[in-house]
């Protein structure tokens, strides 16, 4: 089995959905840009892939395939050994899913759905963030899943990995909603960032 790091999903996704709701323009002559979550497919039903026999809304489905990609690329990148690599992070949440304890990682990819969905425009009770904040999520001492604090250089190495992730499930393919996932990536920066 594939070692996931939780502390490392859930610092990826802290570090993208805080402020992913687009702005009302109280301008009535404007047109309203829809948000982030009704571009990546809104509460469209679809089969979910990962379910069957279940339905789920296609703007949930988008951000939790991202997710899952970025958490196998950060994964991937904790195996390499390579220098720089995330893997201080998520100490605490691998040793769980080495010990043969999924339970949490999965909880993560669920919690980091429902904060990027709720974050960008998914209102409805599935979408319901009940997590830390931000500063708290990130914070070893409030959080026992996260092994040290980020620095500058972490977080943008997250952000590629995001980056990534969103390339290859087709959401950089739309320019406009990437530089809008970028933005809100950046917004998150400074809370998530609390190493020199």
């Amino acid at each position: 089995m594939t070692k996931f790091n939780k502390g490392a999903l859930l610092a990826m996704f802290l570090f993208a959905g805080v402020t992913f709701v687009s702005c009302n323009n109280d301008d009535d002559n404007e047109p309203v840009t829809p948000s982030i979550y009704e571009r990546l497919g809104g509460t469209t039903m679809v089969a979910d892939p990962d379910n069957a026999g279940q339905m789920i809304e296609q703007g949930r489905l988008s951000y939790r395939k991202v997710v899952n990609s970025t958490v196998g690329l950060i994964v991937a990148d904790v195996q390499s050994n390579a220098s720089g690599n995330l893997s201080a992070h998520f100490a605490p949440l691998l040793a769980e899913v080495g010990a043969g304890n999924t339970t949490n990682l999965a909880f993560l990819v669920d919690n980091l759905t429902d904060f990027f969905s709720f974050n960008t425009g998914g209102t409805n009770a599935v979408n319901t963030y009940n997590g830390l904040s931000m500063a708290a999520a990130h914070n070893p001492a409030m959080n026992s899943r996260m092994g040290v604090k980020s620095t500058n250089a972490d977080y943008t190495k997250f952000e590629g990995y995001v980056g990534a992730a969103a390339q290859a499930n087709g959401v950089a393919a739309n320019t406009q909603l990437y530089t809008d996932v970028v933005a809100v990536l950046e917004s998150l920066r400074p809370t998530i960032v609390q190493a020199p």
